[in-house]
């Protein structure tokens, strides 16, 4: 016999859920608010049942640890966020679908929690939506370990006079490994998200690649991705565009078709990353501002609040416009020079090849265009020669390699000169 215990509160509302379990189905249940009988449920039958949201968040946090279901060929893991793309993605996945959200540190602090994939009010619309079609939705509480996987590289990465996108870091890395356990935990051959990317076969092996928007393509996002998981990894948007999935929400009704789309960065909820960062102990400490020979020309307050490439808040006066080229945290001085000095045509990367290719374009920031370029593997990833100059190539970014469409490389900037 197993007991599960759940419990949620909103201010001074609070609920609580109590189940006992037998044999992998519930046999008693003290659930006052939950709008069906869950005796004689199994732990993922149980996850589709509704009733008031104080109660059904108590029952999800109950069944989260222990839901359990055996291999069905045709569970699908669907990722939810709340959003139109995952409602669109479940409806495209159809009724063996089982939704799962994750609920993910945000900070305290920050001014809109609300503006978060991960945000409370997310999680429960992502919730409604399942319950509306009878399919179980779990959520997934992973904050402290999104913390420690995300968060806290992405604080270090600063502190280290690095530019990091903890987007890429989140995807490529621990929110698809978690949602992988999870399709396994719950016998589920395949996870579908709704992320706007492709999978295509290249030479007998899976590769990501673009999507067909080239205005909503995530593969630069995704493409710390293994290919080892992406046969059983489904992108059902990856081929239409974004207005197609809010005319396809439109016309199934769908409140999420009028959703505003979330901002990247969850964790900030809502705030200045330069602001976050204070608040996790980069302090503003004042420091030099020098041109490339050493002249002194100004003062910062913090070296990890430019990176290479910015224009804005050096407070210089000078004949031509002036651009940070880099930041020495050992020093905590900014170099600043002309756009000419931020050209760079050789790049290193730590990352690796995912298919053996000597010719590539290579996406070095996620607004801007790709370039072609030589690239040779190195021990611990790859080397680049652009055919032409890049501006703005700061270490901890992330190169991401294409062949046609797609995905053949990805690492992340360990240093970059003119060559």
């Amino acid at each position: 016999m197993q007991e599960l215990y759940g419990d949620s509160a909103r201010g001074a509302d609070w609920a609580a859920v109590r189940l006992r379990v037998d044999g992998g189905r519930i046999v008693d249940a003290d659930a006052p608010g939950i709008e069906a009988d869950l005796r004689g449920l199994t732990l993922l039958e149980a996850c589709a049942v509704g009733g008031e949201t104080l109660p059904v968040d108590a029952l999800a946090n109950a069944l989260a640890p222990a839901v359990r279901a055996m291999p069905d060929p045709e569970r699908v893991a669907v990722a939810m966020s709340g959003g139109v793309d995952s409602a669109v993605t479940l409806l495209k996945v159809g009724p063996a679908a089982v939704g799962v959200t994750l609920r993910l540190w945000l900070d305290p602090n920050g001014p809109d929690a609300e503006r978060a994939c991960c945000s409370p009010s997310a999680v429960i619309a992502a919730r409604e939506s399942c319950h509306a079609r009878g399919i179980p939705h779990v959520t997934l509480d992973l904050r402290e370990a999104f913390r420690r996987a995300v968060v806290t590289p992405f604080v270090r990465s600063y502190a280290r006079g690095e530019t990091p996108n903890p987007c890429i870091l989140c995807n490529g890395g621990f929110r698809f490994a978690e949602l992988l356990s999870f399709a396994t935990r719950i016998g589920a051959t395949a996870l579908a998200t709704g992320h706007y990317a492709r999978v295509v076969e290249r030479d007998g092996r899976l590769l990501l690649a673009r999507a067909v928007d080239e205005h909503k393509d995530q593969s630069y996002m995704l493409a710390r991705l293994s290919p080892r998981h992406l046969s059983r990894i489904r992108f059902p948007l990856g081929t239409q565009t974004k207005d197609e999935t809010r005319a396809e929400a439109a016309a199934a009704g769908l409140a999420a078709a009028r959703r505003a789309e979330s901002q990247e960065a969850c964790f900030l909820a809502g705030d200045d990353y330069r602001a976050f960062l204070d608040r996790q102990g980069l302090r503003s400490t004042a420091g030099p501002i020098v041109d490339e020979q050493g002249e002194r020309l100004g003062e910062h307050a913090g070296y990890w609040q430019f990176t290479p490439g910015q224009r804005r808040g050096l407070g210089i006066a000078a004949a031509e416009p002036l651009y940070a080229l880099s930041a020495d945290p050992r020093t905590n001085t900014v170099v600043v020079g002309p756009r000419g000095s931020l050209a760079r045509r050789r790049v290193s990367a730590r990352g690796q090849l995912f298919s053996p290719v000597s010719r590539v374009t290579a996406k070095l920031r996620y607004r801007s265009p790709a370039v072609g370029a030589t690239v040779e593997e190195t021990a611990t990833g790859f080397r680049l020669q652009l055919d032409e100059p890049a501006y703005g190539v700061a270490r901890g970014q992330a190169a991401v390699l294409y062949d046609g469409d797609a995905v053949v490389g990805s690492g992340l900037v360990t240093s970059a000169a003119a060559g």
